[in-house]
């Protein structure tokens, strides 16, 4: 079976973008697998999927699979790509778009500079809707993790942007043990589902810079939803305003939230790469 697919990124965090509207494909997760492998496949951080609606409320569906082959709740970086893959097809004339994703809708709009600004709804603090074992919502938590025999104690933030996030404030992103504890924290059994790590480096009340290690994929160039979980993080302990230039490594991207149930809202650039087909 000969699959059409478009390479694209956001800031690079890289996708392989499949319009299940005009094309019937039913991948299973060794072949999204066997796709991601940057040797073999076409290679990727993620895998998007553009369905048709599913409910008269929303333009169309929108799945996100992680490297590793697993489906997982939502994509900053995706949802921009999203949007200009839909214009780019003539899959729709609509701005903004409403896209239903595995747990919410998103809207997304391409503005006239050729950026998207995504509507990521309201932040969610309890640690069921993470989810994360703990008692009780907290400002921020400590875990201790064993690093080859050795004890580590980790103080962070935890909250969903329709995915699990923990934001943890370091002195240096450079520096900073971005695969050692992203591992062991993202696979800390109090995840249930897993974790994305963020290590956020607070440039000014204006400014980070940022780097995480993502789940299913490790450290990417970018991560938008990684990027307003730590804007939120910051802003609910105080340390920045309410617009927020975030640095990563592949690019900057524009983050607000106005506190409370008020959505973050994500501005940055979607980019394709190239057109091609692959033989499954």
């Amino acid at each position: 079976m000969l699959i059409p697919f478009t390479k694209m990124h956001g800031l690079g965090n890289d996708f392989m973008v499949l319009d299940l509207v005009s094309n019937d494909i039913n991948l299973t997760r060794d072949q999204i697998r066997k796709l991601a492998d940057r040797h073999f496949g076409v290679g990727f951080d993620q895998l998007l999927q553009i369905e048709p609606p599913s409910s008269t409320d929303v333009d169309f569906n929108y799945r996100i699979f992680n490297a590793d082959g697993n489906e997982v709740e939502h994509c900053g970086n995706g949802a921009r790509c999203f949007a200009m893959f839909v214009q780019q097809q003539g899959l729709s004339d609509k701005n903004p778009l409403r896209v239903k994703t595995i747990n919410g809708v998103l809207e997304l709009k391409i503005n006239e500079d050729g950026g998207v600004t995504v509507n990521m709804g309201a932040p969610r603090f309890d640690t069921a809707d993470i989810p994360f074992n703990n008692p009780e919502k907290a400002l921020t938590y400590s875990r201790t993790l064993i690093d080859n025999g050795t004890q580590i104690t980790v103080e962070f933030s935890a909250l969903s942007v329709g995915n699990p996030h923990a934001v943890l404030l370091v002195d240096d992103v450079d520096s900073a043990p971005v695969e050692r504890i992203g591992k062991l924290l993202g696979n800390h059994p109090d995840f249930t589902e897993g974790v994305n790590v963020g290590f956020v480096q607070i440039v000014s009340r204006s400014e980070i810079r940022l780097r995480v290690f993502e789940r299913g994929a490790g450290e990417t160039l970018a991560c938008g939803t990684g990027a307003c979980a730590a804007v939120v993080a910051g802003r609910t302990r105080g340390l920045l305003d309410e617009t927020v230039l975030t640095n990563l490594q592949g690019g900057k991207l524009s983050i607000s939230w106005c506190l409370g149930d008020s959505p973050v809202l994500m501005t940055g650039p979607a980019s394709t790469v190239f057109k091609g087909s692959i033989e499954i």
